[in-house]
């Protein structure tokens, strides 16, 4: 099936920024697996399929814009992983990728371990029945209370970030007569190969305790002298959207480097690393992840090749996945409303959706693709800029793909890989209200995080 193409608006890539695609692909209809979850596929009529159910069907019962995540592979990611690192390990989930209490009970039913890193997603967890010693706590600035009720709860651990949490969490668990289980996190002095935003791990910004001027090894020093902690080992990240595994050989040898001197100094050694998340996921077709048996096989290899040298045990690993897990798994569905080509530039087409259900092409020069999920096409390929309808410039979903150049108002498109931090950082810009998240399983569809209404906009204004 396919409609009369638009008069005007570029066909081809020769205005496509340096490093962008060269050339538009040999067909608009395929779906890249390593792009889609796993269930999504074309049916014979052109209209796409996630678990058996046709994206339009979903569509009139759910509405648009709307996150539609795929149960099916995320379980399977949750096993592959656990099963990867096997049980002489621990996958701690990251929750700020996304959390809902649907998602808290598949970790827990698929064996791994959650990632809080505020009161919110705490008592999320919580609520949902994830056992509070299969938790670990972080964050720069945990607030008196979050610390009290994660050590009442009995969370298993808690990431110092700081001297003065240092003290705190000692204080706390001191006064309700607990010892509780810490890890330090220590910045490495290593850069991933990411966005200046999302590059944690380098000295200049807010996360942990620097190795560097021996910060980290005072750290290890005061936490071993209070009685109302118990220090099970040291924790790095070095970054997000990381595909080479340079960064985390780098990262371990000085972390197992720290190991040692406390041995040497303290006599302990301590039994656990947690080398953090940050592995990449595939937004578009240029993106080569790693399977999760590679990363575990590679990240065993590095720290046992460095406890070695070290005359160390090798320690038990932690990892942290989160856009690894739930990022591939849900795409936004969305409802085209304008397209308006531009002579010798591209094509903008205007989705109901938009920043505030996508701020990471915003905030973070994001890339995705896009696809036209309601039919089929065989229009010729068209330049194309995915936009919002938001008062802003900026607001951009997709900045440059192609779609066919019959693409019109009422057309469903989808952009996939939207399962990390979309919803997660969502946000009521203009007084948007914020889409839904839909499972997509077994027994159907569902939703998980309903819609929000203008009752619920309206709730917190007090006038």
């Amino acid at each position: 099936m396919s409609r009369s193409a638009h008069p005007a608006g570029p066909r081809y890539a020769d205005v496509l920024p340096e490093g962008h695609y060269t050339a538009p692909p040999t067909d608009l209809n395929a779906l890249d697996p390593r792009v889609w979850a796993r269930t999504v596929r074309r049916g014979d009529d052109g209209t796409v399929t996630v678990g058996g159910l046709e994206v339009t069907r979903l569509a009139e019962e759910f509405g648009t814009p709307a996150y539609f995540l795929d149960e099916t592979d995320f379980r399977a990611r949750c096993r592959a992983w656990a099963d990867a690192f096997g049980p002489d390990a621990d996958v701690f989930y990251a929750g700020k990728a996304f959390l809902s209490r649907a998602v808290v009970r598949w970790l827990k039913e698929e064996g791994l371990n959650l990632d809080v890193c505020s009161g919110g997603e705490l008592a999320t967890a919580l609520s949902a029945g994830m056992p509070a010693e299969r938790i670990a706590f972080h964050g720069n600035n945990k607030s008196t209370e979050e610390i009290e009720r994660a050590v009442r709860e009995g969370v298993g651990r808690i990431v110092l970030d700081s001297f003065q949490e240092i003290a705190r969490v000692a204080h706390v668990a001191q006064s309700l007569g607990k010892r509780q289980r810490v890890q330090i996190r220590v910045t490495v002095g290593v850069e991933a190969h990411t966005h200046e935003f999302i590059a944690t791990a380098h000295e200049d910004q807010k996360f942990g305790i620097a190795l560097a001027g021996g910060h980290a090894a005072e750290a290890v020093r005061r936490a071993l002298k209070l009685d109302g902690l118990e220090l099970i080992g040291i924790h790095s990240h070095i970054g997000s959207q990381i595909f080479d595994m340079a960064g985390f050989e780098v990262s371990a040898r000085r972390v197992v480097q720290l190991l040692a001197e406390v041995r040497d100094e303290h006599g302990v050694e301590l039994p656990e690393i947690d080398l953090g998340g940050g592995l990449g996921i595939a937004y578009t077709s240029a993106d080569d992840p790693r399977e999760p048996h590679e990363i575990a096989g590679a990240l065993r290899t590095i720290v046992a090749k460095e406890c070695e040298a070290a005359n160390l045990a090798t320690p038990r690993i932690s990892v942290e996945p989160g856009r690894a897990i739930v990022g591939p798994t849900a795409f936004t569905l969305y409802e085209v409303g304008t397209v308006k080509p531009l002579d010798g530039l591209r094509t903008y087409v205007s989705v109901d959706g938009g920043m505030s259900d996508n701020i990471r092409t915003a905030l973070y020069d994001a890339e995705y693709s896009v696809a036209l999920v309601s039919r089929t096409s065989d229009a010729e390929p068209m330049l194309s800029r995915v936009v919002g309808k938001h008062c802003e410039s900026g607001d951009i979903v997709v900045k440059d793909a192609f779609l066919p150049a019959d693409v019109a108002p009422g057309d469903l498109i989808a952009v996939p890989a939207t399962g990390a931090y979309c919803r997660s950082m969502a946000s009521n810009y203009n007084h948007a209200l914020r889409p839904p998240v839909v499972a997509v399983g077994e027994d159907g569809a569902r939703v998980i995080v309903r819609r929000e209404t203008e009752e619920d906009l309206l709730r917190l204004d007090v006038g």
